[in-house]
């Protein structure tokens, strides 16, 4: 989040100099690193907090209400259909679900972690989104509600999870793997032997385990009532930290987020009905009847509650931390974060050593870094990727590499414009501008660390992360096609984007901000930009192809502009007006935003001396 602080001096444009030390000495930059707000893009986006952690009311009981959770992650989104009868209110759009990562032990909102519920409308005339009142069955009233997890045994902080694009189906990950019932203190006070009882898995009921057997399981929730529904016992005990259903309403896709990771599908027997079907890991060198899949017998109890053992057993692909998994609806196809590890050697090689088999991008990149394979200490993943899971080839792909790679981190000075480490959230955004549908990939960070280029060299300890957009229209994107679209405050992750049903408004959290930024910025908050469905809007976050030109020579899109003009390049650029006196500098850049400028017209040259006329409308 650069902003440029210009000299004064007048210069006349056609006896500019563009050495390049000249350029570098006219230079100064100052980064939102220090930004204790949520940075937002400009107009003609709007900016909403809509429910704040700790701040906000929820209603854990009839007449009772307590603060929020805190530590937001996951949003799901449930739209509102006919056969809803909660509210008559005309602009209601659906209910939104937001995870807890936070574990606190309390009396009214519960041990573990949590979730809240509530449904959201929007006004048709200004667009802003406004929070419905409900009473709820269980005769709870308020705009906030707890869901209550004592049905199914408590959670342990609620990471990600999956939002079925199918009905709106929601269900809630309990990352963070559990090991001990030391683990799970001193959130969860209640410490006895659980036993599962009275749920649709057969061979589950009745199966005690120890207390702390009962987390790490997917959880299916119902937002509409804020109540848990069951623990997917047949989908086996991982550190889940997302999942996405595809389009036939009976695969599900997950995550885990461990070193190694391991890619999952449950199949059910009947669309919609999750408590029967097939589980299998993903292994990429199987080829057998299942194609690139293992099976494991989701009817062992034992088999499930060590799904890990299992997967490797069957000699499954490893992954360096898969985390949110999403799915394009329009093109069958599965993406995943790869959040990486810096180095993962000592935290795989048991498990290759066991039979588990490294996937191959790992192998490729272990050889491209002179190491012996991802085995080897000196092999290296800072920034992480994006891969892609096409359903017709059965082959995980790299869709997007995170970076650029540094030795050490740039100062401000040289640190570039776009840079992506540690992808963590991923979503699709679907929306329709003046009768064109668009879909774009919602991409959002969460820093490992802050070495490599992850910051600028001057801020070692600040985890200031981003948000990015693609236009899933764009091949073979690299980082030139990102959009960065926001940025949480100081010490927040940025997670959990959504977009809502009509396609207007993305919702995202701000995870664990420092306590010193001002309120409400000092809490975990849920909210909003609007303005996707606005031709302008969209036509800033578009990168142009200029038509196929080739980078030879200079040229800048559209002319005249109104607010974002690109550039065929990148490269540094000066901006006067027609006296001669310079308006902007700006370095290594593929894009100048004009919303500031007046209208007129304007000379733009590059450090090459390059020279294009444009006209600011």
């Amino acid at each position: 989040m650069k902003k440029i602080i210009l000299g004064t001096a007048a210069l006349i444009a056609s006896a500019v100099s563009f050495a390049q030390n000249t350029f570098e000495s006219q230079l100064q930059v100052d980064v939102d690193w220090e930004a204790t707000e949520v940075v937002m893009p400009p107009s003609p986006f709007q900016f909403q907090v809509i429910f704040v952690g700790g701040e906000d009311q929820v209603q854990t009981g009839i007449n009772e209400s307590v603060p929020a959770k805190q530590w937001h992650d996951f949003i799901g989104f449930t739209p509102f259909n006919d056969n809803d009868d909660c509210t008559d209110d005309p602009n209601v759009l659906g209910w939104v679900s937001v995870n807890h990562e936070m574990i606190i032990s309390d009396d009214k909102i519960g041990d573990g972690g949590g979730m809240t519920a509530f449904l959201l409308g929007r006004d048709p005339v200004t667009d802003e989104l406004y929070v419905i009142d409900q009473k709820l069955t269980d005769g709870r009233e308020g705009s906030f509600f707890n869901v209550d997890f004592a049905n199914v045994g408590e959670t342990g902080m609620n990471c990600g999870g999956i939002n079925s694009g199918i009905d709106g189906r929601i269900w809630t990950a309990e990352e963070w793997f559990r090991n001990s019932n030391d683990d799970i203190t001193p959130a969860v006070r209640d410490l006895s032997d659980y036993t599962i009882k009275y749920t649709e898995l057969e061979f589950a009921n009745f199966q005690t385990i120890e207390k702390y057997q009962n987390f790490n399981w997917m959880v299916e929730v119902d937002p509409r009532q804020a109540k848990a529904i069951r623990k997917q016992y047949n989908w086996g005990r991982q550190p889940f930290e997302g999942g996405t259903v595809a389009n036939d309403n009976r695969t599900v896709y997950t995550g885990a987020d461990a070193t190694p990771g391991f890619f999952t599908k449950f199949v059910a027997d009947i669309p919609g009905d999750f408590t029967n079907g097939s589980l299998y890991v993903y292994k990429h060198d199987a080829a057998g009847g299942d194609g690139n899949w293992v099976e494991i017998d989701n009817e062992d109890f034992d088999k499930m509650l060590n799904y890990a053992d299992e997967a490797v057993a069957g000699g499954a692909t490893m992954f360096n931390r898969l985390e949110w998994v999403a799915y394009n609806k329009n093109t069958g196809k599965v993406y995943m974060t790869e959040t990486g590890r810096d180095n993962p050697a000592s935290r795989w090689a048991d498990e290759a050593a066991a039979g588990a088999v490294y996937a191959p991008h790992h192998i490729a990149r272990a050889t491209e870094q002179g190491a012996t394979g991802p085995d080897d200490d000196n092999y290296w993943d800072y920034y992480g990727r994006i891969l892609e899971y096409d359903p017709a080839t059965d082959e995980v792909t790299v869709f997007f590499e995170g970076g650029p790679f540094f030795d050490e981190s740039p100062t401000l000075a040289n640190y570039p414009d776009k840079h992506i480490s540690n992808p963590d959230g991923l979503n699709f955004l679907y929306t329709n501008v003046d009768g064109e549908d668009k879909t774009f990939m919602l991409v959002q960070e969460d820093l490992n660390g802050t070495s490599f280029g992850r910051t600028p060299a001057e801020y070692p300890n600040d985890r200031m992360c981003e948000m990015y957009i693609l236009d899933m229209s764009v091949d073979n994107p690299t980082i030139d096609n990102m959009i960065r679209l926001t940025q949480t405050p100081r010490g927040a992750e940025i997670t959990g984007a959504v977009g809502t049903p009509d396609g207007k408004s993305v919702l995202v959290n701000s995870q664990h901000p420092s306590t010193d930024n001002p309120f409400p910025y000092n809490n975990s908050l849920t909210f909003a930009i609007t303005g996707f469905d606005n031709a302008d809007a969209i036509g800033a976050l578009s990168t142009p192809d200029f038509d196929g030109k080739p980078e030879e020579g200079f040229s800048v899109y559209p002319n005249a502009v109104e607010e974002i003009l690109y550039f065929n390049k990148v490269t540094d650029i000066a901006i006067y007006d027609l006296t001669g006196k310079r308006i902007a500098v700006k370095r290594q850049a593929k894009s100048y935003d004009t919303q500031h400028m007046s209208a007129g017209t304007y000379l733009i040259k590059t450090a090459e001396g390059e020279g294009v006329k444009f006209i600011k409308k």
